[in-house]
């Protein structure tokens, strides 16, 4: 049998559905229209530093955020599909802890089109990494999942294991941004050298007080990285409920 027939055949018995809702979709790994309207995707102005929205827009279309500000970031530009709120939540939520590894496919255009404006030429994509023990409970890393998708849509090399967490640092759910960054100080570390003069895109699937992609980012500086980027698929925002 084909390809193409066993794909169909696929298809008879397990019908397209909406990632979020399980309604009828012509094709998989795709949103309904009730759920893409209700998504909510970051547009507009944001951040050119942790891609947070912003109100306004510098007179050069870029715009520092107010934390940005007070507390200098050690990579260079990041950005964000979502705000972690609602349809949004529950999708992270769903791959992070739900076993939807399908959700990490269907994040790789979204996500690639949030990176565009980082990528450039020989850009490698590299995920948070988990501790061993975590990852071992939870079976799989998402912010690994998020990046193979990337990598593969965007045509960017991928480099799995080039960072690995140095100690089982303890959740930094409802902690302080300055007791997160604490907790993270060399939490992280480069394996091997291949990050020297690379340029890098790191990728997770939540960014809170970016204390996590900033032990990230030290670490691929440390290792001679010569620029790092960020992508995450959702970003939380001050003033949105339920967090």
């Amino acid at each position: 049998m084909s390809i193409a027939l066993l794909q169909r055949a696929v298809a008879l018995v397990y019908p397209p559905e909406c990632l979020l809702c399980r309604a009828a979709m012509g094709s998989d790994f795709g949103l309904c229209p009730d759920c893409l309207i209700n998504t909510p995707f970051v547009t507009g102005p944001v951040c050119d530093r942790c891609g947070v929205r912003m109100l306004v827009e510098d007179s050069d279309g870029t715009e520092i955020c107010d934390d940005c500000v007070a507390l200098p970031r050690p990579w260079t530009q990041a950005r964000a599909v979502f705000r972690y709120t609602g349809q949004a939540r529950r999708l992270v939520l769903a791959l992070k802890h739900g076993d939807r590894l399908d959700l990490a496919r269907a994040a790789g255009p979204w996500l690639a089109g949030a990176a565009r404006p980082l990528c450039q030429e020989g850009t490698l994509v590299v995920p948070i990494p988990l501790h061993p023990w975590r990852q071992f409970r939870r079976r799989y890393n998402q912010a690994a999942e998020l990046s193979r998708a990337l990598s593969r849509q965007a045509g960017l090399s991928y480099a799995p294991e080039a960072l690995r967490r140095t100690r089982h640092t303890p959740s930094l759910d409802h902690r302080t941004r300055d007791d997160r960054m604490d907790v993270m100080v060399g939490a992280i570390s480069a394996q091997g050298d291949g990050l020297k003069d690379r340029h890098v895109l790191l990728v997770d699937d939540v960014m809170t007080s970016g204390a996590t992609m900033a032990a990230a980012a030290d670490a691929a500086l440390g290792a001679g990285a010569r620029r790092v980027d960020c992508v995450v698929l959702a970003r939380v925002e001050k003033d949105d409920p339920g967090l």
